[in-house]
């Protein structure tokens, strides 16, 4: 089997910078992932992004932990109900299928992209205080991403960075710690799942789980130095992009 290691390590290095600042690597590995091994099965080609993406997540995190307060209050409800919304939404897709869910993600991506912009304050200071009831709102968030994420995935990210901004007053810095908890939680989940239909490519996802480290590790810093107003634009920018892949691959590009 022929694949060229240095755009995987490069794929994978960009990836975790990416992800580390507003998500989206998905977007860069596994385009690259299917070009390098278009006779493998889907199943082990998800499976060695996420085991890759899992590296770099954690990395991303154990740094923003050491920087930012994770509010846990709001977070571990969330990560708990993203656990349980994950498996229900990989149990629907036997019956549903994805596409379904494209048109409806790209009205949200668009809304999401169009109130971030508009709202030039949005996520830049903390804008509120948690309070109880933010509990529940956090689990039923955590619950409708991780549905997605399990059952469709591109931008679950951004959605969660977006959501604990929207309704908790978060700003990106502390939305984007928050995140990478649920993200870590899903993608064990989803490895588990993987591993489970079919092999890993343990050899490549190793490789690409030591430079999606190194890549989240520099784009934790980045976003530690340059700030929330860096992490919205960057924000939009990632956004950006997925809106006009879902919108090329509607149109079947």
């Amino acid at each position: 089997m022929e694949f060229n290691w240095f755009l995987l390590a490069g794929a994978a290095f960009f990836a975790g910078m990416v992800d580390a600042v507003v998500g989206g690597g998905g977007l860069i590995q596994i385009p690259v992932l299917l070009s390098q091994f278009p006779q493998t099965a889907i199943p082990t080609l998800f499976g060695t992004n996420k085991l890759s993406s899992l590296a770099g997540t954690a990395s991303s995190l154990w740094r923003y932990a050491r920087t930012v307060s994770i509010p846990w209050a709001v977070v571990l409800p969330a990560t708990l109900a993203a656990l349980l919304g994950a498996w229900l939404g990989a149990a629907v897709t036997a019956w549903l299928p994805r596409e379904a869910m494209r048109p409806l993600v790209l009205v949200m991506m668009l809304a999401v992209a169009l109130y971030t912009f508009w709202r030039k304050d949005f996520g830049h200071v903390e804008a509120r205080a948690l309070v109880p009831a933010d509990r529940w709102r956090a689990a039923l968030l955590g619950l409708v991403i991780g549905f997605y994420d399990g059952f469709f995935g591109p931008g679950t990210g951004s959605f969660l960075i977006f959501g604990f901004v929207r309704l908790f007053g978060m700003d990106f810095i502390r939305a984007s710690a928050s995140a990478k908890v649920i993200n870590a939680a899903t993608n064990v989940s989803a490895i588990a799942f993987f591993a489970s239909h079919g092999p890993i490519l343990w050899l490549v996802a190793l490789v690409m789980a030591v430079c999606n480290l190194a890549g989240a590790q520099v784009g934790t810093a980045l976003a530690l130095r340059r700030g929330a107003g860096f992490v919205r634009q960057a924000f939009l920018l990632v956004v950006t992009v997925l809106i006009g892949k879902l919108a090329w691959d509607m149109l079947g590009g």
